[in-house]
């Protein structure tokens, strides 16, 4: 019966229109321990409300300083919307699920379904692709985007040349910048017409081209070493005793790899198909919290706070974002109009969180570590709150009126606080210049080859990664 079920879901998903994939849903087919995913969630967890209506949007949540503030640039950098799992965790999955239909003893329910029942149906060159739920991610963002901010992502402007789109070179990213463009198009019912894009990852995939973060990171198996203590820890053991003991195999054949492959499965059932499937009963949420401190642990060592050259590797797109707002600022001085309204830039996981680091943005007073899990219960580090699919950062410039020039910052489309602000000046929208003066050390340093230099990566590998 829930075979039938999972089959008519994922037929309605495949074939529902773009405003209806969300309230199609009920909750009760939202897995108990969805909103801990990491970086394999769905945007709709950090915006339950989208549940309900997928374009909505709350305009009061902006906030502005006065009625005299009109919007005169936007730039939004984006993950990719949902995907498939790359060909590594495929390779995962399968021989997880290997071992649960052939070795698993356990009698509950779930688990005969998965034996009796549920098919793998993940392949390797799936590889990352995007979904028709990511497409929908896109078109979806795109759509509330122009409900936010309609002087600026409009009809006449997108018309007379006036976006910039963006994307890193994986398939992933083409295509949810194709998407974001076709939320636009069909919108406004353009026809007949292509807006160009440009690949650039120089800027996207800046973490490929950072030498001195591939060495001293990616290719460090040391770099990581909290993460491997964690996963050998007491709490990470208790899950996995839990999972053996629901299977009922042998402990030593259940590893973090396959407690990672079985909410993997849980994850991406959910994110794609909008199925709360089997594989979830694995878990409860005490569990899945050990699971998502492990991955935010990766995230924070590998992306984050753990190591200064984690977040410095985004120096030439942080310089990038800066520069263009420097340069609408002074075309709005001058008189002239601006010649980038809106930009769109599109990468991975991996591009945002670098950046948000180098910002410091959810930056908590001690850093994560393999032993104050307890602790850290209530961290503003949480990928899976920071960084669903179609994650976004969006920086917004006012003209407020007599060279009045306020930057508001959005992430996921909720407001943020520039860190290090005072009060006074965090109480509505700072001033640009506030602003510029906070990362003054950053704008008048952080380049991108000097941080970078180390010597030539040997291998020419990228950085391993699948955001």
């Amino acid at each position: 019966m829930l075979t039938i079920l999972s089959t008519i879901i994922h037929f309605l998903f495949t074939s529902c229109c773009l405003l209806h994939f969300a309230t199609s849903d009920g909750n009760r087919n939202i897995p108990a321990i969805a909103k801990y995913f990491s970086t394999k969630g769905r945007y709709e967890e950090v915006n339950p409300y989208l549940l309900e209506d997928i374009l909505a949007v709350n305009r009061s949540i902006l906030q502005l300083p006065s009625e005299q503030c009109r919007e005169i640039h936007l730039t939004a950098i984006i993950r990719h919307g949902t995907r498939y799992p790359t060909s590594k965790n495929v390779k995962k999955m399968q021989t997880l699920y290997q071992l649960v239909k052939n070795s698993a003893s356990g009698k509950e329910s779930w688990l005969r379904e998965i034996q009796t029942q549920w098919t793998m149906w993940y392949t390797e060159d799936m590889d990352g692709r995007l979904v028709q739920k990511g497409v929908n991610d896109l078109k979806n963002l795109a759509v509330r985007l122009s409900k936010l901010f309609p002087s600026l992502v409009s009809e006449e402007n997108l018309q007379n040349g006036l976006f910039q789109f963006i994307s890193s070179s994986k398939h992933r990213c083409v295509n949810s910048t194709l998407s974001f463009k076709a939320g636009l198009t069909e919108l406004w019912a353009i026809e007949d017409q292509e807006f160009d894009h440009t690949v650039n990852d120089t800027l996207m995939r800046f973490f490929d081209q950072c030498t001195r973060f591939l060495q001293e990171v990616v290719y460090n198996s040391s770099a990581v070493v909290e993460v491997d203590k964690f996963k050998q820890g007491s709490e990470m053991r208790r899950v996995l005793k839990k999972i053996a003991d629901h299977l009922g195999v042998p402990q030593s054949l259940i590893t973090h790899d396959v407690a990672q492959a079985a909410l993997d499965l849980c994850a991406y059932e959910f994110s794609i198909k909008a199925v709360n499937s089997p594989w979830c009963s694995l878990f409860d949420e005490d569990d899945s919290k050990v699971m998502e401190y492990a991955n935010d642990l990766l995230e924070f060592w590998k992306r984050g706070y753990g190591y200064d050259i984690n977040s410095k590797s985004s120096c030439i797109l942080f310089h990038d974002v800066f520069n263009r707002l420097n340069n609408v600022a002074h075309e709005n001085r001058s008189g002239q109009q601006v010649n980038e309204a809106v930009t769109i830039q599109i990468g991975h996981a991996d591009t945002l969180l670098p950046l948000l680091a180098l910002l410091g943005f959810f930056k908590d007073s001690e850093a994560l570590t393999s032993i104050n899990y307890a602790t850290q219960t209530q961290r503003s580090f949480r990928t899976s709150y920071m960084l669903p699919y179609a994650a976004n950062l969006i920086l917004v410039l006012y003209d407020c009126g007599e060279g009045d020039l306020r930057l508001q910052t959005l992430l996921n489309e909720k407001p943020v606080t520039f860190p290090g602000l005072t009060d006074l000046q965090r109480a509505t929208t700072p001033l640009y210049q506030d602003v510029k003066e906070l990362y003054s050390e950053l704008l008048q340093g952080c380049d991108f080859e000097t941080e970078c230099q180390l010597f030539n990566n040997p291998a020419g590998r990228e950085a391993a990664g699948d955001g």
